[in-house]
């Protein structure tokens, strides 16, 4: 019998969102190869969640971070500051491999920073097992050349994988050559060969994603088991920092609301009790998604499930009467991205977003009562520091948290095409985390400050009192706080009002975050001057400057 081994690769950063981590696209994999291959074995090995964190050096390329990220800080104020290996290590993903006794390796490669980490993995593999291996995910289908170009790498899959995978495998083993396989790129007699991107099956034609090996106990939120699922493929929008198309086409599809329900059902049986939906564009149909809320209104009544949507949903097609059907369903948190509330920044990033539109939408969810995060991205092109403030000045002044990511540059989306060719070390630096992209409108010292300050905002907002508004210095007392955590940040925040200075909270004391700028906090204070917390209430501050 043929056995297929598919891997989740581990991933080396300086965090990891270890909630967010299950192998979706793998468990689509193998459901197809199980519904048009039975015969052949498939088996999921998740080596990045479930195996802890490992600390390493930081590599050279990113020896200009230390500077920022200069203390192991303990404040709620903090960033980064260790660099870790995040998963198993590349031997014992090899040993394991040997003892699957695999024919053919299939592994993920879906985040442009990690690719390293893809490639250790397929060289690690290669060194103790004699196998092909094959290559898919979103980084691939942006960058397929230069993985193909691995010598360890001997297939790649451009853009959604079940078809050709599975074409791919009759391919081999009727031995009929790779020509035909649609998506597929090989190496013949030295040269690489890339076939045509052509359409996936229909989306209601695949099968459930198979989640038979993973524990539901690995994956959890909040002590809960979770699950992932998708309503749709395709995104009807073309924002040009992303580079979704590529993966998942233009066209825009949705999975009817029964073939959902029934996932729900399957995992429920399971033992999963919180469901997130990944794509961003879940309610992009409006009659669907109430559709859909109305059924799992139905199912699972009076059946404890939670519901999330933790990847972020565009706000342009939410409205009152879905996001009352969505509450009513279950829905609980809102992800909302705002990204820029610069209009000619939008504009330029083609974002067909409204402004209104989202300070509308954040007033009804508000109301319904979810709990709301937004999203902004610092370091834009053509974005300035003024523009950025703003954006975080008009966050503040809604009852959101402020999720703020530092803009970086992905291979194959539209933007990139204004910038120089990315070269290596450009794609492993395309995170958050980096800070690669500066220019002269926004240093890097301004990008990390904003960072800081969006996470100053947000300890404010989280703070508790009674009524509807209070002042700063009414609030600033710890004497009246009993949590630890939130006693050293009201005292580093008061000490940042009188010495001008951010301190970090480390072993022996306080130590000074060189590389906040002071003066720009300032100027976001002063302009703010009021923000609201996450509970809807009004924090001023007259007079504490």
């Amino acid at each position: 019998m043929l056995k297929l081994l598919l891997i989740q690769p581990p991933v080396e950063d300086f965090y990891d969102t270890d909630i967010r981590l299950q192998p979706l696209g793998l468990c689509y994999l193998k459901a197809a190869v199980r519904k048009y291959h039975p015969d052949i074995e498939v088996v999921i090995k998740d080596y990045h969640q479930g195996w802890g964190r490992k600390t390493i050096p930081i590599p050279k390329e990113l020896a200009y971070l230390k500077p920022y990220y200069a203390w192991p800080d303990q404040s709620p104020f903090s960033t980064f500051h260790q660099y870790y290996h995040f998963g198993a290590a590349y031997l014992t993903i090899a040993r394991e491999v040997a003892e699957e006794h695999p024919d053919l390796v299939g592994i993920s490669s879906l985040f442009s920073p990690y690719y390293r980490e893809v490639l250790k993995c397929a060289a690690a593999i290669r060194e103790m097992n004699d196998v092909p291996i094959l290559l898919g995910g979103s980084h691939v289908s942006c960058c397929p050349v230069e993985m193909l170009s691995d010598p360890n790498v001997d297939f790649v899959i451009r853009g959604e994988g079940e078809k050709p995978l599975v074409e791919l495998l009759d391919a081999w083993m009727h031995g009929t050559g790779y020509e035909n396989v649609a998506n597929l790129g090989f190496k013949k007699e030295g040269e690489m060969v890339f076939n045509k991107v052509t359409d996936n099956y229909p989306i209601n034609d695949l099968p459930i994603p198979d989640f038979s090996d993973l524990s539901p106990s690995r994956y959890l939120y909040e002590k809960k088991p979770i699950t992932f699922l998708i309503t749709s493929r395709g995104c009807p929008h073309r924002c040009s920092f992303c580079s979704v198309n590529r993966t998942f086409g233009k066209k825009y599809r949705r999975r009817t609301s029964e073939s959902i329900i029934e996932e729900m059902e399957k995992r429920y049986a399971e033992g999963y009790r919180v469901f997130d939906f990944e794509d961003d564009n879940l309610t992009f149909d409006q009659a669907a998604v109430k559709e859909l809320c109305l059924q799992i209104m139905t199912q699972f009544k009076d059946r404890e499930v939670q519901l999330l949507a933790m990847n972020g949903i565009s706000y342009k097609s939410l409205n009152k009467d879905s996001l009352e059907l969505m509450r009513k369903a279950g829905f609980t948190r809102l992800n909302l991205a705002l990204v820029s509330a610069d209009r000619t920044v939008l504009k330029d990033i083609r974002r067909p977003h409204s402004v209104e539109q989202f300070s509308e939408v954040v007033d009804q969810a508000f109301t319904l009562g979810f709990t709301l995060l937004a999203h902004q991205i610092l370091g834009l092109p053509n974005d300035s520091i003024k523009g950025m403030i703003d954006t975080m000045i008009f966050l503040a002044r809604h009852p959101v948290l402020i999720g703020v990511s530092v803009f970086y540059l992905t291979p194959g989306s539209g933007i990139s095409s204004c910038f120089p060719q990315m070269h290596a070390d450009d794609i492993f630096k395309s995170r958050s985390t980096a800070m690669a992209i500066t220019d002269k409108n926004c240093a890097r010292d301004a990008l990390n400050t904003l960072f800081i300050c969006a996470r100053i905002l947000n300890f404010i907002k989280g703070l508790t009192f009674d009524g509807e508004r209070a002042g700063l210095i009414e609030i600033l007392q710890p004497d009246t706080v009993h949590e630890p955590r939130t006693r050293s940040g009201i005292m580093l925040f008061e000490k940042l009002l009188k010495e001008k200075c951010l301190y970090a909270i480390v072993n022996r004391g306080l130590k000074p975050v060189e590389k906040f700028d002071g003066s720009l906090f300032f100027r976001i204070f002063k302009e703010l001057q009021w923000l609201r917390t996450q509970e809807g209430k009004i924090v001023y501050w007259d007079k504490v400057l």
